[in-house]
This record gives C-alpha cells, structure tokens and sequence, in this order.
C-alpha cells in the first residue's frame, strides 16, 4: 500500500502517506511507541526489534504506518486468522501470540488487529480513522470476510458499580455513555460482537474489551 492524503493537523492541510512500513522502519516505529507511551508505561511492552521484523516478514500487508515530513507518526499492524476460532471471550496474548503474530495464517479469513497507535501531537488530525480505513482496504483487497479485533473500553472503570462490562457497551453504543476507545470505533464503523474478560492488563477497562469487526461488504467468504 502506498497512497497520499491531505488531513488537517492544527487547522493547516498536510500531507500524510500512509504505507507498508519495513525492515528500514524498525527505530521509527519504536520511537511512535516511546512518545505514544512515555514512562511510566513500562519500556518493555513498546515493540522491540524481534516484533517488527516478524510482521514484515509474516504479514507485511497488514503492517502499515503513516508518514508526516518524513516522520513516522502513527502504525497499524494485524495478521490473518481462522475466523471460526474467535470467539467473544479470548485474550490479545493468545490471538496476537504476544505481539509476535508467528501463529499468523496465510490461509485465514479474518484479519485481526494487533495494535494501532498515534503519537499525541497527530491525535486530533484523524491519522488513527485514516489507518483504520486503509485496514479495512486491506480486507477488500485480500477478499477477506471481515476485520476483527478487541477495543479497550478506558470509561468502564466509572461505571462498573452500575453496569457489567456488556452493559457497559450497550450504554457506549446506544449513546447513553461515551467511551474514547470504543466511540472512536463505531465511528470508524467497526460493530460490537462480544465481551472479553481478562483480554489485556488495563485497570482502566478492568481487563475487558469490546470484540468489535467491520464486515466486508462485497464478500462473504474469502477468494480462493
């Protein structure tokens, strides 16, 4: 992939690219990382090196990154599994097999969203909506069923007096509730599937997330 857009960053147009990154690209996505999640986030869940190499190496149609001015501002990074085995109560470590994606299957029709991240100073310029939609090209391009994958839900945590996790959604979903993680999907069109419980440590959601996907509309069943 390798397409320009014009987004709006601090009110002035700028030019973006959003491609394939690479083996040249290891430091560059490290450094999204470092500014996406500055101490005291610990240092050793950024991607390393190892991480990288096995995404563009294993899938790199689903290692796409955006580039502003010849920096590297945001990424997106997936990988293709069986679809029948996702099912609403699974973990990120399991599916994403740490981060590694080495359990990625070329044969598979459902592409699962590993990660997707955008340095603050982008946050506002629509670079994570821009990504997502190139994601969702990805699907169309390969013939694939659909796109899943699992969202934090960082508003649970002043709601869980009143409401279970899946509660807690269907409230996001109806407007009732707004939630920075998952009103940013259902804006990107992605639709609720299911619950997971301990998915990912993250106090905020109290370890749940919302398994959301975006179906393909012009197939059901991946192209052979």
């Amino acid at each position: 992939m390798d397409k320009e857009l014009i987004v709006y960053h601090s009110g002035k147009p700028e030019r973006i690219l959003i491609r394939n990154y690479t083996g040249d690209d290891l430091q560059g996505m490290i450094a999204i990382q470092q500014q996406s999640f500055p101490p005291p986030f610990p240092s050793e869940l950024w991607w390393n090196e190892d991480q990288l190499k096995e995404h563009v190496s294993r899938f790199p149609d689903g290692a796409l990154c955006a580039e502003a001015g010849g920096q590297l501002i945001g990424s997106m990074t997936s990988l293709l599994v069986d679809g029948s085995t996702i099912g609403g109560d699974h973990s990120w470590e399991e599916v994403t097999d740490g981060g590694y994606i080495r359990n990625h299957n070329p044969k598979g029709d459902t592409l699962y969203v590993v990660d997707l991240c955008v340095i603050p100073s982008y946050r506002k310029a629509g670079i994570g909506k821009w990504l997502m939609q190139s994601m969702y090209e990805v699907v169309v391009h390969l013939g694939l069923a659909r796109l899943v994958g699992g969202g934090r839900m960082p508003g649970y945590h002043r709601h869980e007096h009143e409401a279970t996790a899946a509660q807690y959604l269907e409230r996001v979903v109806a407007g009732d509730w707004q939630d920075p993680v998952i009103t940013f999907l259902l804006r990107c069109g992605r639709m609720p599937v299911g619950v997971a419980k301990q998915y990912l440590a993250d106090e905020e959601s109290r370890h749940y997330a919302a398994i959301m996907e975006w179906r393909n509309p012009f197939t059901t069943t991946r192209r052979q």
